[in-house]
């Protein structure tokens, strides 16, 4: 398999990250009415623009902060405070987007937690707030033993990468339950695939590109962390041209 250097994939993935931002916002504004604050549907826009942005597009990067090759020697605990950092930072817009959503289904009589994509979703950010907390106890604690990190290790790799496919779908499955809702009179249906519905699924495809992407990035070996315990991860360097 070809062995492609990491710092070019990088900075394609930053682009397409934000290009998966720049959808979902356009999506809202141009579609959607644009953004408020006052409980209208306005403010539910900013839901999925909070959503994408930190459970996929932040989350994303934290996931990928000890691939870059400055994290591979010297200390590791600033590369730890970034990774926390980072996602403490999606875990804060992640919040921010269920408060969205909350106060405009309460504003409206609108029942909260009935759909799979609220069940999903919910039970998405609720894995992420445990992972996060047992993480900073775990690598960011001083008086956590060694024996602990090392147990703890492979649990916490394995369910950041699930947080991340169970973000994913939260995301698509949100994006194609708002345009059954509000593509729904006969001009603008959604089976008649108007501009909204082509730029919204597209909007999806891009999110589960990035996902699929970080996912890649992670299960590459020649991209890890050169640690003690695994002589073989390390990154091949890239032959001279």
């Amino acid at each position: 398999m070809l062995d492609l250097p990491f710092l070019p994939f990088c900075v394609l993935l930053g682009s397409l990250g934000f290009v998966c931002v720049a959808f979902v916002s356009a999506w809202c504004q141009h579609w959607r009415g644009g953004f408020a604050l006052d409980g209208s549907a306005q403010m539910f826009n900013w839901h999925p623009v909070l959503m994408v942005t930190g459970m996929v597009v932040l989350y994303g990067a934290a996931a990928l902060v000890y691939r870059l090759p400055p994290a591979w020697s010297g200390p590791k605990l600033p590369w730890k405070v970034l990774h926390g950092a980072l996602a403490l930072a999606a875990f804060a817009l992640a919040v921010l987007g269920l408060a969205a959503v909350f106060r405009f289904h309460n504003d409206h009589g609108t029942p909260n937690m009935y759909s799979l994509h609220s069940w999903l979703g919910l039970a998405t950010v609720l894995l992420f707030s445990c992972q996060w907390l047992a993480g900073f106890c775990a690598f960011l604690l001083p008086w956590a033993p060694a024996w602990l990190r090392a147990l703890y290790k492979p649990v916490h790799i394995f369910f950041g990468s699930t947080i991340l496919m169970l973000s994913m779908a939260s995301c698509v499955s949100g994006i194609n339950e708002k345009l059954f809702f509000s593509l729904k009179n006969g001009t603008t249906e959604y089976k008649r695939l108007p501009a909204e519905a082509v730029f919204a699924n597209m909007l999806g495809l891009l999110i589960l590109l990035f996902g699929v992407l970080v996912l890649g990035a992670l299960a590459r070996p020649s991209w890890k962390r050169p640690d003690a315990d695994s002589p073989d991860s390390c990154q091949v360097p890239a032959p001279p041209r």
